[in-house]
């Protein structure tokens, strides 16, 4: 078992910041194999934070459905949870990184504003 969530997720993080590293993106691909399940491919092709974290949270769903469906005495059941555990914990660092984004550019907005007020321009 593999957690194709999370080497998804690596992958869109790949494309969002525009990391190129070409060891990474192959041993992500290799984990998710040849056809991923359409929501793992999905999140592994995202351009953007915001499609990151819809095609996670559809991954979250998925997995959580999955754990609810599985009995309690298979021999896959801890490890369902642990990585649940571990996608739940990559969502709220996406969200993060996405607050933090959205933070800066606010910032440069302020910025951009003051310097305005320091020094108006003649229109």
């Amino acid at each position: 078992m593999t957690c194709h969530e999370i080497e998804a997720l690596r992958l869109g993080l790949m494309n969002s910041l525009g990391v190129d590293d070409d060891a990474a993106r192959k041993h992500a691909r290799q984990e998710l194999g040849e056809e991923p399940d359409p929501h793992i491919a999905a999140l592994a092709d995202a351009d953007t934070l915001a499609d990151c974290a819809r095609h996670l949270d559809t991954a979250l769903v998925e997995l959580e459905e999955e754990v609810a469906a599985t009995q309690s005495d298979d021999p896959s059941y801890d490890y369902l949870r642990g990585r649940l555990v571990a996608v739940r914990d990559a969502e709220t660092a996406l969200d993060r990184v996405r607050n933090h984004g959205e933070s800066l550019l606010e910032d440069l907005g302020d910025s951009h504003h003051t310097l305005h007020e320091a020094f108006p321009v003649d229109e």
